[in-house]
């Protein structure tokens, strides 16, 4: 009898849990009844979520949720979903948003592709947000980067037209490759020109690895395209 082959998903992460502080296990134990989602729960009905209509931004990969609950405090008229992997980020996020007392942001501690790909209605989004995601500088590695292909059809399948994705990233190569794969889908339009990178917009926090890689003199590109209608 034949092996039976594994096709195993590439993902854009490796699962390395950091130890969580005693706060952050504590957020899991009392603030994810509040904050958290299960992709269980099927197609998610942001609606009933928030229990209103707003307009809503998701961020893929948040890391510790700083530019999320910057821009959380600073629209509560908006809502927020926030992806991320990583539990000492998600312990970190719940305790900032408790202690701002924000009730406009939801979290899944899940992949973003699963998300992308089984878990929004179509045109449900006003934004993406994708800050500073693995490069996988390594050669080998650039399967693993999220910006592919596919990432560019889920994006375009999930923003509502008009609605826009913002990537910002410290690596050019990668910045070249978002361009790309951007620019030659058809059914976005770069905000800045076509082939130019915008200027980075106030919307976008200033967080500290940003800060930290600008002391360093590392550049920063940000790219913002548009869904067509």
């Amino acid at each position: 009898m034949p092996a039976e082959s594994f096709h195993r998903p590439i993902r854009s992460y490796v699962l390395r849990q950091g130890r969580m502080t005693e706060g952050q296990q504590r957020a899991f134990q009392e603030l994810w009844p509040r904050y958290g989602l299960s992709l269980d729960q099927g197609l998610l009905d942001f609606a009933s979520l928030f229990g209103r209509e707003a307009p809503v931004t998701l961020e893929i990969g948040f890391g510790n949720g700083e530019a999320l609950a910057q821009l959380a405090a600073r629209h509560p008229e908006q809502d927020f979903l926030g992806v991320e992997v990583h539990s000492p980020g998600v312990g970190h996020l719940m305790l900032t948003l408790a202690a701002q007392e924000s009730r406009n942001v939801r979290i899944l501690q899940s992949d973003a592709m699963e998300l992308l790909r089984h878990h929004l209605p179509e045109a449900a989004l006003q934004r993406v947000l994708l800050y500073f995601p693995d490069p996988w500088h390594k050669r080998r590695h650039h399967k693993r980067r999220i910006v592919r292909q596919e990432f560019t059809e889920l994006i375009h399948r999930a923003l509502k037209p008009g609605g826009v994705i913002h990537m910002a990233t410290d690596w050019k190569a990668y910045a070249e490759q978002m361009m790309a794969l951007f620019s030659r889908h058809g059914g976005f339009r770069n905000q800045a020109g076509e082939g130019n990178y915008a200027p980075r917009p106030g919307t976008r926090p200033m967080t500290k690895f940003e800060q930290r890689g600008e002391r360093l003199g590392h550049g920063v590109w940000d790219l913002l395209f548009e869904r067509l209608g």
